[in-house]
């Protein structure tokens, strides 16, 4: 277990039915997996991939290093990207992510005008094709603007989505001419369809960019029901303290989660600063001291936006240790259970009564887990051990 101890785990009908030293079968059939050497705790949890656009580094080149150069790369080789490329890329990932020990992923879709709904076609079939191995949950990703009359077609685009299966509303405020009218926009549009809202928040290291607050007004002020969540918030690594702390209490008052993303936006931030350079990660600790829920991600998977990535959550952990000055259990929280709580899970713990959904990595501590992300692991699915076979059939 991760606290060091060792017990035995019963699981029934799916779920975890006693957790104790010792539990008898009563004689009862029963299949029996020896963890001995291995870490057992909660199954690893992506919040935020980027699944539609998954492995096309090699074909759609970021010269600039930056996120504008990945998002005008990206716009100038929509008309090579089909809903079967898509989804034969995207399948790849889950099952790398799978295999890694994540048992649930969120997933944005790019709805642009150029690639129209290509990417929520793909994904929501992808999504019922992998349900057996992976929970896929899939976030709009509106482009911009979404105010003013130049913003109709993507409003409208936005309705789409929803029509489509989509499971969240999102967007990116912070790029849009009007951020407080899009961060308004968003809002009100998940309140009306009443499915949960994850805004691409602050991802820049812009002094001015107050994107986290606005979006805690606005949900304060609608009285929200469904999970809000606020990804990168990369620019509330640069204010000070007091503003962070501030900031910070509005957003638990809110109960807006937020997602951490160090690999991508230690990739594409501060490339112009060469003196003090920013870690471009938001500042966790003094979230989670306010009582925010907070998780971590990978985000994009050796595309334009960052050409490296292995689909595995202890990568992530690993540079939550090391570039945003983590201990290896908060570390390892924060790809879990606090990955969970971020996409709206909050019972993704191991407890008796809840879904059987663990991954027991051969190591012998948490730190030597996340040092050596070792490849053996045990991945357990609804309190089903998943198998590569499994993984390959729909």
């Amino acid at each position: 277990m991760a606290d060091g101890s060792v017990a035995s785990i019963l699981i029934r009908d799916g779920k975890i039915a006693n957790i104790s030293p010792a539990i008898e079968t009563n004689g009862a059939e029963t299949q029996i997996v020896d963890l001995s050497g291995y870490v057992l705790t909660e199954s690893f949890v992506e919040p935020h991939a980027h699944l539609d656009k998954a492995f096309l580094s090699e074909r759609i080149p970021n010269p600039t290093g930056d996120l504008m150069g990945a998002i005008h790369g990206l716009d100038e080789a929509r008309h090579t990207i089909t809903v079967e490329d898509t989804y034969q890329r995207a399948l790849r990932a889950v099952q790398l992510m799978s295999k890694n020990g994540v048992t649930r992923v969120r997933t944005h879709a790019d709805v642009t005008q150029r690639n129209g709904l290509v990417s929520v076609e793909a994904l929501t079939q992808l999504r019922e094709d992998c349900a057996h191995f992976i929970d896929i949950q899939i976030a709009m990703l509106v482009t911009w603007p979404v105010t003013r009359s130049e913003g109709a077609p993507q409003r409208m685009l936005a309705e789409k989505a929803i029509e489509a299966g989509v499971d969240v509303v999102g967007g990116c405020p912070h790029l849009d001419a009007d951020p407080l009218g899009a961060t308004n926009f968003f809002v009100s549009l998940a309140h009306s369809s009443k499915l949960p809202l994850d805004l691409h928040t602050d991802e820049n290291l812009r002094r001015d960019s107050r994107g986290l607050e606005s979006l805690a007004t606005a949900v304060i002020a609608k009285g929200m029901e469904t999970p809000v969540t606020a990804s990168h918030c990369v620019s509330l690594s640069i204010q000070d303290s007091k503003y962070q702390q501030s900031v910070a209490v509005r957003t638990a008052d809110a109960d807006v989660r937020v997602i951490v993303l160090p690999q991508t936006n230690l990739y594409l931030q501060s490339r112009d600063v060469s003196v003090a350079s920013p870690r471009a990660i938001a500042p966790i600790t003094v979230l989670r001291d306010a009582g925010v829920k907070v998780g971590a991600g990978a985000d994009n998977l050796q595309d334009p936006f960052n050409p490296m990535g292995r689909a595995d959550p202890l990568e992530t952990a690993s540079l939550l240790v090391l570039a945003a000055h983590q201990l290896t259990l908060p570390a390892l929280h924060l790809v879990t259970t606090g990955a969970a709580q971020a996409t709206g899970d909050d019972e993704h713990q191991m407890k008796v009564g809840n879904k059987a959904n663990l991954v027991a990595v051969r190591a012998s501590t948490i730190r030597e887990e996340i040092a050596m992300g070792p490849p053996d692991r045990i991945v357990v699915y609804g309190g089903v051990v998943l198998s590569d076979e499994s993984r390959n059939r729909k």
